[in-house]
């Protein structure tokens, strides 16, 4: 059995561990919460941009465009495909960075084309370089801290590779959050677009529009705006899901060093009453033998 010193110093070590996971869950919990905050002040802009490009199908429904789909709604021909790969840049959020590898394994996998890879996050990165696979591009900066700025730089170089014809879609693979409480890996077609996600809504109320100098010019230049506002509302989404998910992570960490003082307690209690009752037995032994002696002299 452990002694009494070596039982308060691994108390006094797991009371500074879990301080440890309960700060970082209250740090994660604010990062997340300052996350959100971006996002919905953002958000309004990028719903309008997306309302423009349903105006648009509104008023020319067949419209054609190298961002979607042919009218006749026929797959462009296979070929080189293009991953985005949103990852934490560290651990210690669970299975969090694992679930979007294996998304991103399982959607290489049913592409027989090329794959060009594209990674956000510093797990990603040391991921695929320790598997020896090559990465067309790597956003050096910090997965930590999503912006417009960030996410418009991503959507350019997506759009680059595109336009030159090197891709014939793009992919992204992030982890979504459905609500407050869980979260799960989506893999999403980012190009070409389906007709169908801004499909008009019979209901509305059409207003006819003029496009200057053509449609097909203005959806060239809007589909940048809601790329990156996808792209942007992606890395939050991952980042408020990276944040939960390591919030989990410290609270059942936090619950489980709490377990442990309570065992610990107990065994310091056991050891303590052991001690205590090791030297009452001593004590009442040297005074039944005192007595003895004592007997034995006046004899």
């Amino acid at each position: 059995m452990s002694s009494l010193k070596e039982i308060k110093t691994r108390i006094a070590s797991v009371r500074d561990t879990q301080k440890i996971t309960q700060a970082m869950y209250l740090i994660a919990s604010a990062k997340m919460r300052k996350a959100k905050e971006g996002l919905d002040r953002t958000r309004p802009y990028f719903t309008a941009v997306q309302a423009e490009i349903k105006r648009i199908f509104r008023t020319d429904e067949r419209v054609e465009n190298r961002y979607f789909y042919p009218l006749e709604g026929t797959i462009p021909p296979d070929g080189a495909i293009g991953v985005l790969v949103v990852t934490a840049d560290k651990g210690l959020a669970g299975a969090y960075n694992q679930n979007v590898i294996k998304a991103a394994q399982e959607l290489a996998a049913q592409n027989r084309g090329e794959k060009e890879l594209f990674v956000v996050g510093e797990y990603g990165r040391q991921y695929y370089l320790r598997h020896g696979v090559p990465i067309r591009r790597s956003f050096l900066y910090t997965a930590q801290n999503p912006t417009v700025n960030r996410a418009r730089e991503i959507a350019n170089a997506l759009l680059d590779v595109y336009d030159a014809g090197k891709l014939k879609k793009i992919f992204i693979v992030y982890t979504d959050m459905k609500n407050g409480l869980t979260s799960e890996v989506r893999v999403t077609r980012l190009l070409p677009f389906h007709r169908a996600q801004f499909a008009s809504d019979h209901t509305e109320r059409h207003v006819a529009f003029g496009f200057e100098p053509s449609i097909g010019k203005v959806l060239d230049h809007i589909i940048p705006s809601y790329l990156t506002g996808f792209i942007y509302s992606a890395l939050v989404d991952s980042f408020c899901c990276e944040q939960n998910a390591r919030m989990e992570a410290m609270d059942a960490a936090s619950r489980n060093a709490q377990k442990i003082l309570d065992e610990l307690s107990l065994q310091l209690n056991h050891v303590r009453q052991g001690a205590i009752t090791q030297e009452i037995t001593e004590i009442s032994s040297g005074a039944q033998a005192q007595r003895r002696n004592a007997g034995e002299e006046h004899v």
